[in-house]
């Protein structure tokens, strides 16, 4: 087999291999005591980051596309919040992928990943007011969603102005979360993803 369909194998099997944990780490998700009970922290584009990083952008919104397929299985916004999840990480790993790719250094790996967190948090608010919420608004009335917010901060006076306040720097946190995890953790794993540990060891 020669080097490139080789290549492909592998990259496809980490995909996959890096789908599942995604998905997995999607249920290991866990409430703080400044945001509304139903924002949940996780790390699930943990791994797409990785694979944005370690084998190009395309595979990193190919993982973020497989775990969201994957979650349809068990949905319960009838795909708009796997929808608005995938936008998300994409958003994240893409930009993030794109600008490592070009020179493949620590320094491009932190500027690009701080950028697909801020994109992934201002592409939250519109995602969130046009597609996420009015779905939430056939489970929970729209005033009950608003007395979460204000619960904590009083002042807020609209859905738009509390994910401004909230969900905006909230998804920005988590994208933070995953870039510290993957710059701790890249080095460790990438020789595993791209083969090229059994080289290190001849």
């Amino acid at each position: 087999m020669n080097e490139p369909k080789r290549l492909n194998l592998r990259y496809l099997t980490m995909t996959a291999l890096l789908s599942a944990v995604s998905f997995l780490l999607f249920f290991l998700q866990f409430s703080t005591p400044i945001t509304p009970s139903f924002l949940k922290l996780d790390v699930s584009d943990l791994p797409a980051l990785i694979g944005s990083f370690s084998m190009g952008p395309f595979y990193g919104v190919l993982i973020c596309l497989v775990k969201n397929l994957l979650h349809l299985l068990m949905t319960t916004t009838g795909g708009v919040g796997e929808l608005s999840n995938f936008i998300l990480g994409a958003a994240f790993c893409l930009p993030a992928g794109l600008i490592y790719l070009k020179h493949k250094t620590k320094k491009r790996a932190v500027i690009g990943s701080f950028i697909g967190a801020a994109l992934m948090a201002v592409v939250s608010f519109p995602s969130n007011l046009f597609l996420v919420y009015p779905v939430y608004y056939n489970f929970m009335p729209k005033e009950t969603i608003l007395n979460m917010y204000q619960a904590i901060l009083p002042q807020i006076s609209s859905i738009e102005q509390s994910l401004l306040v909230f969900n905006v720097p909230f998804t920005f946190v988590k994208g933070l979360l995953c870039v510290i995890i993957t710059l701790l953790i890249y080095k460790r794993i990438s020789p595993l993803i791209k083969g090229t540990w059994r080289k290190d060891k001849k």
